[in-house]
């Protein structure tokens, strides 16, 4: 019997537990906060608290005297104790090996890593170019949600509720709220635009879009586009295609022709499909083209006046055109990407082919 376990003889049951946990609670914090700094202080350490003649041993000599009925609570609280030791130990012991291991592996004369340098994503490259050729001739730039009620997406841009227009986009609604959808394209933002500023209005939406599309080498559920509106006095069919035109020379060179098709959009009166001269193979034909020297980027045309009454703006007074174009088609023409899905993979080996494009 040692004379720490005598002293415990002479308290009475109630003394000795609340003196047992009180040190206990006190080793625990004191044990906490140990921070060896080699292994042969890690060895004191262990020494001192975990030895055969340890601190914690010594208390587990002394438990024998604790009233039966108290030893349970005493007991465990001495095994989380003896826990946290060993456990403190053992990791301080694993972190010291390693980084006496690395103190003398390193070499102080070696060179450092190289850090490699990041590139944009092509579609973002494409994009800015979008937006400062527009920005150019005094386009701004306007955002708005991708969560969008059919008002924005639909109504407003004249697809009537039942028009069959509304089936040449296949949309994903929210099941518990049919009204709320992911937008089909930017459009929805030239109405919010219209809504609160009157003409004239000049501003480019860029943005990412949904459609509930199979995804292929050649569509995606998800893309981008950036779409363009002016609208102001006496603006007429000759002010767009000046503009495309402007648009498709300064983006695919000063030799590049454009030629507008007859088409259909709910939205635009006339409508038409913009096409680019081949830029592979001058117009001559090639597989890219399909052998008709000319590319579809865009659609356009003139703002249809029901457009403009819905926002509130005087039709009689005020014409105006749009246009929209997929990022992801214009992109793999200027880079000559023939998969779709590359640009959502993010695959390091596909995107470091544009760091030069910087």
């Amino acid at each position: 019997m040692n004379s720490q376990t005598g002293f415990y003889l002479s308290l009475q049951p109630w003394n000795i537990y609340y003196i047992m946990l009180d040190k206990i609670k006190a080793l625990a914090e004191e044990i906490s906060r140990v921070k060896p700094k080699s292994l042969a202080e890690l060895d004191e350490i262990r020494i001192k608290y975990i030895s055969k003649k340890g601190i914690i041993s010594q208390l587990f000599d002394d438990f024998r005297v604790v009233a039966p009925e108290l030893k349970k609570e005493v007991g465990k609280a001495l095994n989380e104790l003896k826990n946290l030791a060993m456990d403190k130990i053992n990791t301080a012991k694993e972190e010291l090996e390693i980084q006496d291991q690395g103190a003398h592996d390193l070499d102080l004369s070696a060179p450092g890593d190289s850090i490699g340098l990041g590139s944009r994503h092509p579609l973002a490259l494409v994009r800015n170019r979008i937006i400062d050729l527009f920005g150019r001739i005094g386009y701004n730039v306007m955002e708005g949600p991708e969560i969008e009620d059919d008002w924005h997406n639909f109504t407003a841009l004249n697809f009537a509720a039942e028009h069959p227009a509304r089936d040449m986009q296949d949309t994903f609604f929210i099941e518990k709220n049919p009204d709320v959808l992911l937008r089909t394209h930017t459009s929805n933002v030239q109405i919010r635009v219209m809504e609160r500023t009157q003409p004239p209005i000049r501003a480019i939406f860029p943005g990412r879009v949904f459609r509930n599309e199979a995804i292929s080498a050649r569509s995606h559920c998800i893309f981008h586009q950036v779409e363009g509106l002016y609208v102001d006095e006496n603006v007429s069919f000759a002010d767009l295609k000046q503009t495309l035109l402007f648009f498709a020379q300064e983006l695919f060179g000063v030799d590049t022709k454009i030629r507008l098709r007859p088409s259909y959009f709910p939205f635009t009166e006339p409508s038409a499909e913009m096409d680019v001269s081949c830029s592979i193979c001058g117009g001559k034909g090639c597989n890219l083209c399909k052998y008709t020297g000319w590319l579809e980027i865009l659609g356009c045309g003139m703002v249809d006046p029901n457009v403009l009454d819905a926002c509130n703006i005087d039709s009689q007074k005020y014409t105006g055109f749009a246009f929209g174009m997929g990022i992801e088609r214009i992109t793999m023409l200027l880079y000559g990407v023939k998969d779709i899905r590359l640009y959502f993979e993010n695959d390091v080996r596909f995107l470091q082919q544009f760091r030069s494009a910087l």
